[in-house]
């Protein structure tokens, strides 16, 4: 399956195989800015520009929940890799973390001064990562509750960041039209260079050999980690 979400509020869900449409989640009031599967593949996340987090039973086709407490658009949803928690990123420059199975907020991290348009678990859920629009990434500890690094190379917003699969690296596109390459001892081990315009997203391959970006100059491109 593939989630989509729209300008129409709406989040479509479409079979790969044979590239049709199964199902349309309505709901939201505004524009879905981000949409995420759980691990067990049962349940979908979306986040909205009306403010709220929805969590989506994929096989009922029903909302289970709406979970509220942003008071600005929601940028980005990710489930953490054992899926108990849900971390929403919003334009009120907040990271809120999300109980699902109590279906409560345990925590509202504040440290960003713009909005927070990306947010990523580490693979063994230990960590966040954040990226802002005020240029920086936050390293967060979930479990103490606090900023361990604050990432400030980029020169403009920072709009994806994405863990590499061993948790050893971290990536980061930006407004500035490039992606830095992050050691997570503290330190930009490289910075890639190419694109002529914002960097929207930036994956990691399974293997963690390769890494993705799409840009706003209306190109993908493929890196390797490896020889950089």
């Amino acid at each position: 399956l593939m989630a989509t979400g729209d300008t129409n509020s709406h989040i479509q869900l479409w079979n790969v195989k044979d590239r049709q449409q199964k199902f349309t989640f309505r709901g939201h009031t505004n524009w879905v800015w981000s949409v995420a599967f759980s691990p067990d593949g049962k349940y979908l996340a979306s986040g909205s520009a009306d403010s709220t987090i929805r969590l989506w039973d994929i096989q009922q086709r029903q909302c289970l929940h709406v979970f509220e407490g942003h008071t600005n658009w929601v940028r980005s949803v990710a489930f953490s890799p054992d899926g108990r928690y849900l971390a929403s990123g919003s334009e009120d420059s907040t990271i809120r973390l999300w109980n699902i199975q109590k279906r409560q907020c345990l925590h509202i991290f504040e440290g960003h001064t713009n909005w927070v348009m990306s947010v990523a678990f580490s693979p063994d859920g230990r960590y966040l990562a954040s990226g802002s629009e005020d240029s920086t990434i936050r390293f967060w500890n979930i479990q103490q509750r606090q900023c361990l690094h604050v990432f400030e190379d980029h020169t403009k917003g920072v709009r994806s960041v994405a863990f590499s699969p061993d948790g050893r690296y971290l990536a980061s596109g930006s407004d500035d039209s490039t992606i830095r390459l992050w050691e997570i001892q503290q330190q930009c081990l490289h910075v890639f260079e190419g694109h002529t315009n914002w960097v929207w997203s930036v994956a990691f391959s399974p293997d963690g050999r390769y890494l993705a970006s799409g840009s706003a100059d209306s190109t993908i491109r493929l890196w390797d980690i490896q020889q950089r």
